[in-house]
């Protein structure tokens, strides 16, 4: 899921000619020069291809070739002071057999010198599920009287809507044209409407190749990679109050790009069990493969968790970069 969205403001240098000053005939203004009024208006927006949607380690589209789309207005309040609000759409495979994340978000990007601050909501929408019982029809004991339930040969079973909404805040240091760190914290109180908090944790780092890099071209180039924690408290009833495996998850890739257009290959992993990953994901998938943990005794694991690569190609654009 999912998934942060990144903007990076360019910086126009002008330069003069090879000419000294005192060879340059004086400039006089008989009137003021122009003013370029502010304009406090900005939209963003993009779309991209990837070959796996992965969310913190796990993947959301069963290893599966994905796409995604997104549109952001944004507000200027200042040139140290964004307001925004958002929403994005990401195709994914869930036990539930849900439609589509949806997500809808906004809040504040306040600037301060070379920290660049996020403060905001971010709400996932999974509508068109089924709830997923051990029987299905109805006939279970999870989704009783649900006609439309279904089931899972391994005996996985998932809520009908799993939608939530995480609160984050995020910085990010640019030391200077080349390098830069983050850091980032979200929290959930029902996480995937589980029962269970989460809370995520990651700090980021990001390698800008020289714009010389392959001459004259267009192309840039950086490497970047991401360590993160994610937290979990105890599940309510339908998940049988069990208290969900914490894990570690990183990933580190190279992206190059041309213009609006950006192709990122990247490795991504997780520390966490095959019987643990089935614990949390519900996966449809999973099969009885000897994975036993303290809060998995089905001995069914999944592979949703594990290594993976992502190539991912990119457009992204914003109308005041158009201007």
């Amino acid at each position: 899921m999912k998934k942060t969205i990144l903007s990076v403001a360019a910086l126009l240098a002008v330069g003069v000619g090879s000419a000294s000053a005192a060879d340059l005939p004086a400039k006089v203004y008989t009137k003021a020069p122009p003013i370029v009024a502010f304009d406090p208006w900005d939209i963003a927006f993009g779309a991209a291809v990837m070959s796996d949607y992965v969310f913190r380690g796990v993947t959301q589209s069963n290893h599966k070739p994905s796409v995604t789309a997104y549109f952001e207005p944004r507000y200027n309040v200042t040139k140290d002071l964004q307001l925004y609000v958002g929403t994005s759409f990401e195709s994914i495979s869930f036990a539930n057999r849900a439609a589509a994340e949806v997500d809808i978000y906004g809040g504040i990007r306040p600037t301060f010198g070379a920290f660049a601050f996020d403060f905001g909501v971010w709400g996932y929408l999974y509508p068109g599920g089924s709830c997923v019982d051990t029987a299905a029809a109805g006939l279970g004991t999870l989704c009783a009287g649900d006609t439309n339930a279904i089931s899972l040969v391994n005996g996985n079973v998932m809520k009908k809507d799993v939608s939530f909404y995480e609160g984050y805040a995020k910085v990010l240091w640019t030391i200077n044209d080349s390098f830069a760190l983050g850091g980032n914290e979200w929290y959930s109180p029902n996480f995937l409407n589980t029962g269970a908090w989460g809370n995520y944790a990651s700090v980021t780092g990001k390698y800008t190749a020289p714009t010389t890099l392959f001459g004259a071209s267009g192309v840039g180039m950086y490497v970047s990679g991401e360590y993160g924690r994610q937290w979990f408290g105890t599940t309510d009833a339908f998940y049988g109050n069990i208290k969900l495996a914490d894990y570690n998850t990183w990933n580190v890739g190279v992206g190059f790009t041309y213009k609006v257009f950006t192709l990122d290959l990247r490795y991504s992993d997780t520390d966490l069990s095959q019987a643990n990953c089935n614990a949390f994901t519900s996966d449809f998938t999973a099969s009885a493969n000897g994975s036993f943990s303290s809060i998995n005794q089905t001995g069914v694991g999944s592979k949703w968790c594990g290594s993976t690569f992502i190539a991912k190609l990119s457009a992204d654009v914003t109308l005041g970069a158009l201007k």
